[in-house]
């Protein structure tokens, strides 16, 4: 009974074998191998932009501060949300890699609206020496929250940047499980929006460690590369980012990944809502549920063996009925006497 984390979850069979199938003999170094231009083909007629940049790095942590400090200059700051995975969970590595520019949040949860960063935008008046200068937006899709944007908020979002000069990056670690989830292109979701760079994640979705990032403008690629290399981001045995890449998107592994994960957190949420006491804090929309369950239930559940996060405590002390918030996340390996094992034990 594993919600705790995709990232806890297993690598795909895919994956593996074209790990394996790499490590034969050897390869030039830094991604000049071949591998790398067939995963530089493959990305570009995935999002259907033949002059696209394409990079890989082994973490998100690294794909957002890379990719953010090379859309912004030090003197300015990043619009993002208060619950953005570049916020809350990244130790202030986009400020450090940035050189120090600043986080302004927009709105007050996971999701900001047009006129919410209109606002903030007009927060910072434009050519105001003692004020930060006004930086990218950055989107996390699926947010850290569990919902998605789609392509119209994206555009309306992208439309407001745009209006005032500033580049969108989205940070996609989840960015399958919101295409899958809306039965969009990665082209509909990203530069047909006006997205101007995305993090193509791969590390929860399936791969060992590995995330593309991608520039649509391709006059942001040397400065990316100087910035991966001096962060040491650049791997040497970068074939293996490579294979990971390629076997997560040959055959649409990357989709199927994501759709069964999708799938299993539908199976769960819907048995969730008939559990006694539970309360869902919104609609399940990806792979990732938040809900709250009495005390007595997490007590059973964590008793039992199940690992997800909770998010609302204490657990050892407080009325039984209490409802606690928790969070769980399905991956593609879920089976689903998992979980309807987990839901038996929370009905009791």
């Amino acid at each position: 009974m594993q919600f705790a984390s995709d990232n806890a979850g297993p690598a795909l069979p895919q994956v593996m074998e074209a790990m394996i199938a790499a490590n034969a003999g050897h390869a030039p170094s830094y991604g000049a191998e071949a591998l790398m231009e067939e995963v530089r083909d493959r990305l570009r007629d995935l999002f259907e932009a033949p002059q696209a940049s394409v990079y890989l790095v082994a973490t998100g942590t690294a794909a957002n501060a890379l990719a953010l400090a090379t859309l912004s200059e030090p003197w300015q700051t990043v619009f993002c949300t208060p619950l953005a995975h570049v916020h809350t969970d990244e130790c202030n590595a986009p400020e450090f890699f940035t050189g120090g520019a600043k986080l302004s949040l927009v709105g007050a949860g996971d999701k900001m609206t047009p006129d919410e960063l209109e606002r903030a935008i007009g927060g910072w008046p434009a050519g105001d020496v003692h004020n930060p200068q006004h930086g990218p937006v950055s989107l996390t899709q699926a947010t850290e929250r569990g919902r998605i944007y789609t392509c119209e908020e994206i555009a309306a979002l992208c439309g407001v940047a745009r209006e005032h000069g500033l580049p969108t990056y989205m940070d996609g670690a989840r960015f399958a499980n919101a295409a899958a989830a809306l039965g969009c292109t990665p082209a509909e979701m990203t530069w047909r929006a006006g997205i101007d760079a995305v993090s193509f994640g791969g590390t929860k979705n399936g791969c060992l460690g590995v995330e593309a990032v991608i520039f649509f403008n391709p006059e942001n690629a040397w400065e990316f590369e100087l910035r991966r290399k001096r962060s040491a981001h650049l791997f040497s045995k970068h074939r293996y980012l490579s294979a990971q890449m390629l076997g997560y998107v040959t055959a649409d592994a990357w989709r199927e990944a994501a759709q069964l994960a999708n799938a299993h957190a539908a199976r769960l949420a819907e048995g969730l809502r008939t559990v006694p006491g539970a309360e869902m804090v919104h609609n399940r929309e990806v792979n990732m549920i938040f809900a709250r369950l009495p005390r007595a239930t997490h007590r059973r559940l964590r008793a039992a063996g199940a690992a997800y996060a909770l998010h609302e405590g204490p657990l050892d002390a407080g009325p039984d009925e209490e409802p606690l918030m928790a969070r769980f996340v399905c991956d593609w390996s879920v089976r689903e006497d998992e979980i309807d094992r987990f839901l038996e034990m929370a009905a009791g």
